[in-house]
């Protein structure tokens, strides 16, 4: 079940949250608990069963972790927690994929094929898990001892399936005490319905202007419109998608860290991965770049984790080559920036610097999208030439463009700060109370008339 679909809107919500308002408030984890499992397991059920597991396992090495006086012991307990979270991710997302490349390398050995079902936003949740044993063991955390409590921040759905990445930390007093009330509450709709919007109004356009582009001979022009939807798409609909979390939380009484933070205002790299899936960085730098040593232990040192980071960022992504050499290209320019070029672009006028980090950032998506899983590569090798060389644009590829224009032109405008701001100077003025009803209603009416009359609705982190 996702968020932008009709039975999500109109009959799950609607029911989990009477239920969730009538109950009293010492039950409202266990009913959470219950509404997190039948939506995860509405499309897979057989793999509730996994995430189940998952939650025992971390709920009872918590525990331990935190009882036990010997630091050995807390070392060992963490350890093995760690390996059986990082062993269930690798089964499920990579054993295919490492049976394959092994195929590979070793032909005459016989390799039998592994295709074991994906479980939806299992890499979400294994970070998430992963943070509470880790911080219970540095002492950041008190160990949660009821485990319907530790079950329902696992499992919780606004952010199960597609983030954002929300450390036990952040969320452990609103777990064991939630104020809700009816500003929050509002905040949540707000944020829910531009989600919504972002996906349903602006996504899932420019995925289709991207499929169409992508499919015609239609000459270096169209190819880098194609590009740039792309780019607007998966930035409106993970995006999109963070905001429909947060205004989930936000309805049961949960506040989530923001995620993106106009990533396509950047000018650098550097910026530009502080703005997008802030969560997932903040992870990695947490868990894998300080404990490797940060910047502490020399430039070398502080290159190499650099890189390795990356690296696992790739993969984190998915189970394919294109993922490994998009996390590897993002390091190397990360790298670049630190050594040589933040300074030169701080000096730069802002558009030039703007335009440097988005041709990387655009060349990055084309990378990201063409999965190797498919012949990705050889789809990419004919694909890039065509951005560089060839011609401008043919007929067809022009009327397609022009057909989407304003979409387009609105996509970039949304995709900075301007509408946030001229929102923020409003609010505040007498009957815009009103006019902000009356938006909500259209937005939710365009949204639905959206998902009634088209068939195009994709869930792009799926394999996450």
């Amino acid at each position: 079940m996702v968020f932008s679909s009709l039975l999500f809107m109109f009959v799950f919500l609607p029911v989990v949250l009477s239920v969730y308002y009538i109950l009293p408030k010492k039950f409202r984890n266990a009913f959470l608990l219950i509404a997190d499992l039948v939506f995860y397991g509405w499309g897979e059920p057989i793999m509730v069963f996994l995430m189940i597991f998952s939650i025992v396992i971390n709920y009872f090495a918590g525990l331990m972790i935190a009882k036990s006086e010997n630091r050995k012991k807390k070392k060992a307990i963490l350890i093995v927690s760690v390996v059986i979270d990082l062993g269930m991710l690798g089964f499920f997302k990579y054993a295919g994929f490492i049976t394959e490349n092994l195929k590979v390398i070793l032909p005459f050995a016989n390799i039998p094929a592994v295709n074991v079902p994906l479980p939806i936003g299992i890499s979400f949740y294994t970070f998430q898990i992963m943070s509470y044993t880790i911080d219970v063991y540095r002492k950041d955390t008190e160990a949660q001892k009821n485990i319907v409590s530790f079950g329902a921040y696992v499992s919780l759905f606004p952010q199960l399936i597609a983030g954002p990445i929300v450390r036990y930390r952040d969320v452990d007093d609103q777990l064991n005490c939630r104020n809700e009330n009816i500003e929050q509450f509002a905040r949540g709709i707000r944020l829910f319905l531009l989600g919504l919007a972002k996906k349903v109004l602006l996504a899932n356009p420019m995925g289709q202007l991207w499929d169409e582009l992508r499919e015609m001979d239609g000459g270096t022009l169209a190819s880098w419109v194609g590009v740039i939807a792309f780019s607007f798409q998966i930035y409106f609909d993970f995006s999109g998608y963070s905001d429909m979390a947060r205004g989930l939380g936000n309805m049961l009484g949960f506040e989530f860290l923001e995620n993106f933070n106009f990533p396509y205002i950047s000018k650098s790299i550097t910026e530009f991965w502080r703005r997008w899936h802030i969560s997932l960085g903040t992870w990695f730098r947490e868990y894998v770049y300080i404990p490797l040593g940060g910047n502490r232990k020399g430039k070398l040192r502080t290159l190499v984790n650099l890189l390795i980071v990356w690296l696992l960022t790739g993969l984190w992504h998915g189970a394919s080559w294109n993922f490994v050499l998009w996390g590897v290209y993002f390091g190397v320019i990360l790298i670049i920036e630190k050594l040589f070029l933040l300074k030169a672009l701080e000096k730069m006028p802002n558009f030039v610097s703007r335009i440097y980090s988005l041709f990387l950032i655009a060349f990055g998506w084309v990378i990201f999208y063409f999965a190797d899983d498919a012949g990705g590569f050889e789809a990419m090798s004919k694909f890039i030439p065509t951005l560089f060389g060839g011609p401008m644009a043919s007929a067809d590829a022009l009327s397609v463009i022009l057909n989407y224009l304003p979409i387009l032109v609105f996509c970039a405008i949304a995709s900075t700060p301007l509408i946030r701001n001229i929102y923020m100077r409003l609010r505040n003025r007498k009957g815009f109370i009103f006019a902000e009803v009356t938006a909500a209603a259209v937005i939710l009416l365009l949204c639905t008339a959206g998902l009634v009359s088209s068939s195009y609705n994709p869930f792009l982190y799926f394999k996450f």
